[in-house]
């Protein structure tokens, strides 16, 4: 199971039997948390669709090689398993509590088979399947089909964080896919900063992915998450000894020491990670401790799966000379977000060199409003509080 840091803490061992609401209701009355009426409006809508998915398990599936099942494989989607519960799509901006508020629901869910997962690991181990499946049916005819046999098999209902689209590939691709998987009866519920009717717009390619968006909105209830408080600013912030601005002799200083402090002494030489068949180059490396300059990450070609590798790799990254971010390196800020993005849900702590605070270093242009959730989250990768939680490898 795959579980990302939460924006707000949550209550941890969910009771057996009770749905998302009295989860949520507990967490207040105990101030865990703080009563906000979009959240609870939302927790309903999550506890009707827990109510409807209670020991949800099509028995489709177990029919699927047969040759009743290959024919209930060409059924409209409308007859699929499922097809009348229709998943949730939770959208709002950053740090109001949509991941608190689908680990919610995931954790106290008790269809048998299930998957909570963040998206860009999603889409990463998607890519690797269908490259395998190739590698293993040369001249074969659809690894779609097989893949989403696989997923459904694996896990009915299938819970998204950060569901984003930032790449041609990934939407062409994810189309079909989705298709497959809702005629399984898989059932989806999604975290995201955007609306539907927006994902991948201004991209090229876009009118191709159309149909999958119309699809995602049959399937999906769209709900917005309207609170006005970004949670995560509420706790405190640790500056001093985590971000150091401007870069420069006493940054490097700082990040020198902190980088010694945490590899203990251990010895530092470079490394390398093995990535879908690449090699990929830590210039510094000690007791799970590395470094990098950002143009290392983000002035190179590296991918998701680049991140994902140095965010299970590492416990900790300390990331010299990050500039400020503009329309015009837009490549590197959107690499850059895809690096914390990972970071943060396997909960990497960083320590870093820039040329403003986390809120200022993308102040205005194309791309500023897609970096707050960035700058959110790296303002609570500064606290003590994130610190203390422990690496998700």
């Amino acid at each position: 199971m795959d579980v990302s840091a939460p924006e707000q803490p949550v209550l941890s061992g969910a009771p057996t039997g009770v749905g998302p609401m009295a989860v949520y209701r507990q967490a207040v009355a105990e101030k865990r948390i703080v009563a906000d009426p979009a959240q609870a409006a939302a927790v309903e809508r999550l506890q009707a669709l827990w109510s409807k998915l209670r020991h949800y398990d099509p028995p489709a599936r177990l029919a699927r090689k047969s040759l009743i099942g290959r024919f209930l494989r060409r059924k409209p989607v409308d007859e699929a398993p499922g097809s009348e519960i229709n998943g949730l799509y939770l959208v709002g901006e950053v740090g109001r509590g949509k991941s608190m508020l689908m680990d919610m629901f995931f954790e106290t869910s008790d269809v048998p088979r299930r998957r909570r997962i963040h998206f860009h690991a999603f889409m990463q181990e998607t890519h690797a399947r269908v490259f395998a499946w190739k590698q293993e049916n040369p001249g074969g005819d659809d690894p779609i089909p097989p893949l989403a046999d696989r997923i459904a098999d694996e896990a009915i209902l299938l819970c998204f964080d950060e569901f984003q689209i930032n790449d041609i590939a990934d939407a062409i691709l994810l189309g079909r896919l989705f298709e497959a998987l809702f005629e399984r009866g898989v059932i989806v519920v999604a975290t995201s900063n955007t609306v539907p009717d927006d994902l991948f717009r201004g991209q090229p390619g876009r009118d191709a992915f159309l149909p999958f968006i119309a699809v995602l909105k049959k399937h999906l209830d769209v709900l917005v998450l309207e609170a006005k408080q970004d949670y995560r600013r509420l706790r405190p912030s640790n500056d001093e000894d985590t971000w150091h601005v401007p870069p420069g002799p006493a940054a490097q200083a700082k990040l020198d020491a902190a980088f010694a402090e945490l590899s203990r002494g251990a010895p530092v030489k470079p490394e390398q990670l093995h990535v879908m068949g690449r090699i990929l180059a830590v210039p510094q490396a000690a007791a799970g401790i590395a470094r990098f300059d950002f143009a290392d990450l983000c002035a190179r070609n590296l991918g998701a799966g680049d991140y994902l590798a140095i965010a299970t790799h590492f416990q900790a990254v300390v990331l010299d000379d990050i500039p400020l971010l503009t329309p015009d390196n837009h490549n590197e800020a959107r690499r850059f977000i895809n690096l914390i993005d990972n970071l943060y849900d396997h909960r990497v702590k960083i320590i870093a060199s820039a040329a403003a605070m986390p809120d200022q270093l993308y102040p205005s242009g194309d791309g500023a409003k897609a970096f707050e959730r960035t700058a959110s989250r790296l303002m609570e990768m500064r606290t003590e509080a994130y610190f203390e939680l422990a690496h998700l490898t």
